[in-house]
Parts: C-alpha cells; sequence; structure tokens
C-alpha cells in the first residue's frame, strides 16, 4: 500500500507545510495532494511543493474543471510534468454548482458528461496523434459556434509529453465512480470505510468491466483519511467532527449533497440528514456533535499510536487485492506521519 498526504492549501492566505511534505519524502510517501475551493488554487501550491522536492509525486486533489478548459489542464499538466521530472499527478472534478455558478459564473452543466469529454480532450492532447477535434454537449473544439471568428483551426500541442501521465477524478457518487472506474487512472473518494468498501469499490468495479481488459490492479483507489493522534481518544474525535459535519451538511444544496448521499449510502441515513438539518439551520456546533462516533471511527486513524497501527491493518489488507492502491492522510503531522510509515511502509 502507498502512502500519501493531504496538504492544508487554503484559508485566509495560502500556506504550504513544507517541513511536512520533506518529511514525508524522507520517509517514502509516494504522493501529496493540494486543494481548491473559492479561494487559494490547487496548481500554484502544488507547483509550489515540486519545485522543492526531488522524489515524492505532486497531484491535484482536484483541479475545479469548470474552472479551466480542458487545454489549459493539459497544458498545465504537461507542463508539471516535464519540470518535476515526471511526477505530477492530474486530479480533476466537477465540484459542485454552489462553487461553479455561485464562483466562477459558469452553468455546472452533467458532471458526468463533463468528465467524459475533459477526459477524452487531455488524453488526445497528450498522446499527440492528431491535431485536437472534439464535438461534445459540453466542448466544441474548434470553437463554430455563437460569436466564432471561424478562423479556429485543429492544433496539436508543441509539447512532447509522456503520455503517462496519470488521471484521477473526485468522484463519490456511484455514478461517478463508475465512470471514474472506466475512463481514469485513480480516484480520490473523501470518505471510505474498510468494513464498508463496497460504497466505493463495487461501482468502481462495474466500470472498470466497461473498460476491456481493465481492472483493479491497474487502478489506484486512494480514499482520504483523517488522523488524530492522542492518548484521549474522545477528544481526537471531537478535533475531527467540525470538518465532517461541515462537509456531511453544508457542502452543497440540501436537495443536492454528494458527501451527504455517500454517508447514508455507507449505513448513516438518520445522522446525515440529522446533520444536515441542523447545518442548514446554523447551527454548526450541533451538526459537528451530532457526527456519530462509529463514522469517525470507521473512516478515520485516531488514537495512540498502538491503535493507529491496529486500524492499519484493516486498510492494508484492501491493499492486498487492490481494493485501496494509496492510502490518503489528511490532517496529519509529523509525528503521525512517522508512525503510520512505522507500520505501513
Amino acid at each position: 500500500m502507498r502512502l500519501g498526504i493531504v496538504l492544508r492549501t487554503t484559508g485566509p492566505m495560502p500556506k504550504l507545510d513544507m517541513d511536512l511534505v520533506l518529511e514525508a519524502e524522507r520517509l517514502g510517501y509516494d504522493s501529496a495532494w493540494t486543494s481548491e475551493a473559492w479561494g487559494g488554487d490547487a496548481v500554484s501550491t502544488v507547483s509550489w511543493m515540486l519545485s522543492r522536492t526531488s522524489k515524492i509525486k505532486g497531484g491535484t486533489g482536484i483541479m475545479q474543471m469548470p474552472a479551466r478548459t480542458p487545454a489549459c489542464a493539459a497544458m498545465t499538466a504537461m507542463s508539471l510534468q516535464a519540470l518535476s521530472g515526471d511526477r505530477f499527478l492530474l486530479g480533476i472534478g466537477p465540484s459542485g454548482p454552489q462553487v461553479i455558478e455561485g464562483w466562477h459564473g459558469v452553468a455546472y452543466g452533467k458532471p458526468l458528461t463533463r468528465t467524459r469529454e475533459y477526459i477524452s480532450i487531455v488524453r488526445q492532447i497528450f498522446a499527440r496523434e492528431h491535431p485536437l477535434e472534439h464535438k461534445g454537449e459540453h466542448y466544441q473544439i474548434p470553437y463554430t459556434g455563437p460569436g466564432a471568428s471561424g478562423l479556429g483551426k485543429p492544433l496539436k500541442t508543441i509539447m512532447h509529453p509522456k503520455p503517462s501521465i496519470k488521471i484521477y477524478t473526485a468522484s463519490i457518487a456511484p455514478a461517478g465512480l463508475r465512470v471514474a472506474g472506466e475512463i481514469a487512472d485513480g480516484v480520490l473518494p473523501y470518505l471510505m470505510a474498510p468494513e464498508k468498501a463496497d460504497a466505493i469499490v463495487g461501482p468502481l468495479r462495474e466500470g472498470l468491466a466497461a473498460s476491456p481488459g481493465k481492472t483493479l490492479a491497474d487502478f489506484d483507489n486512494a480514499p482520504y483519511v483523517r488522523i488524530r493522534m492522542g492518548d484521549d481518544i474522545a477528544a481526537c474525535r471531537d478535533a475531527i467532527r467540525p470538518g465532517l459535519g461541515f462537509y456531511i451538511g453544508g457542502m452543497g444544496a440540501r436537495s443536492k449533497n454528494f458527501y451527504n448521499d455517500l454517508v447514508k449510502r455507507m449505513g448513516y441515513e438518520e445522522a446525515a440528514a440529522r446533520i444536515q438539518d441542523l447545518f442548514l439551520d446554523g447551527k454548526r456546533n450541533e451538526a459537528a456533535a451530532a457526527v456519530p462516533d462509529a463514522l469517525i471511527d470507521e473512516t478515520c486513524l485516531i488514537g495512540p499510536p498502538a491503535r493507529i497501527k491496529d486500524r492499519l491493518q484493516a486498510w492494508q489488507e484492501l491493499a492486498r487485492d487492490n481494493r485501496v492502491g494509496t492510502l490518503l492522510l489528511a490532517d496529519v503531522t509529523i509525528d503521525a506521519l512517522r508512525v503510520v510509515a512505522e507500520a505501513a511502509l
């Protein structure tokens, strides 16, 4: 099982804990991932990180697809691949309508259709087999619609990338997971529990089956796993609750919250509904308090080092048959990095 870290790169000012990254690199961690919401972007931070490291891979977890044309994302990926010595991982996702329409000011569209078109275009650019042409619902290249000059023509990138740049999607809904399994190289689930792995792996298998010859061995399921190390297990849980409460309760509308839906599929229907009701009523503290202990214990690594090492065995069991490829630690400290490395590397 490979190990990676998820970096905190959002907030009032962009920040990047390079001491954490460099220690992860020294310990043999495989990758470090940056993110974006409606503040700092994922590309600037991953570029900064790659420029200051030599071995660890850097991934965008994720670049919001509607914020960039597919060609722009491909240009970014090719540039970072070349400059980093082939250490860049391209993570993309549709985000949600609140961010895409409320922040970027563009139509959210059909996320699965967009994902298929986006990856198809990016792979065409990487392959350089012919000038780029695409006629789809979200993208028309060359563009010939309203306002077009009529001067556009198919182009082939002047760069010569390695076509092997890995593409990950940030899917958690069953349909999105099926698409990831079919056309991507990996997926970045926000939550996963070893005992309920089929909520993620089941749809992935269905997608892989639609791509002849492709199996889990060819695919990197890389779930985010929050970690909080300490002797007081209750305090460790409490430190994790607000983040989970925010996503389960508020990352989306009442009628469309992919994180809330995932928690329901994991068997927490009543808790998910209560967390959302509280959060959307402005009761954020109560929403966080309503996150079940069992959900935290199943999806996170918490408590003293011995407890964390014991819990890692469940994840390693999944890795033995490729149901997990990379474990991405979120909210990790240097001390926790070392404990996990000692147990899993």
